[in-house]
């Protein structure tokens, strides 16, 4: 690129980024903390809901899914682990970025924080769909019923 300029900090934007690289760390470090208790959770619920007897809950939709609950808490874990190991990487990323004062390190470091924000943006665009397609679901339920009688 022939008209590549550089792009110089001055003091208030690097101390905006050490700052801001604390804290991503910070919140880093009590995410994967997170983590690591959904995991133990996850064995907990496992060992907890394999002790409770079959006939206990009968045919409820809750027996059925006695044993999936460990699964999404594993679940929960896995995606969870995502846009915090990017925000790891960032926070990590930037703290030596400014420490070797490397204009090339902080570029590597603020792709790890454009991934966690899409990874982010992405999450929350599939939760309102499904939150979306559940409140649909509800409506054509409650609708069938009600047409049929039901209620």
């Amino acid at each position: 690129m022939e008209n590549q300029t550089n792009l110089e900090l001055n003091a208030q934007a690097e101390d905006a980024l050490r700052v801001s690289a604390k804290w991503s760390m910070f919140l880093a470090i009590i995410g994967f903390i997170g983590i690591a208790l959904m995991v133990v959770l996850a064995f907990i619920m496992t060992t907890a809901m394999s002790s409770i007897p079959d006939d206990v809950y009968g045919n409820s939709p809750f027996g059925a899914m006695k044993g999936f609950i460990s699964v999404i808490y594993f679940f929960m874990a896995a995606i969870y682990f995502v846009p915090v190991y990017y925000l790891f990487k960032y926070a990590s990323g930037m703290k030596d970025a400014l420490s070797f004062r490397n204009s090339d390190m902080v570029s590597e470091a603020l792709v790890f924080l454009k991934s966690h924000h899409k990874f982010l943006g992405i999450m929350t665009i599939v939760m309102i769909s499904l939150f979306i397609f559940a409140v649909i679901g509800m409506v054509l339920y409650f609708a069938s019923m009600a047409a049929s009688g039901g209620m």
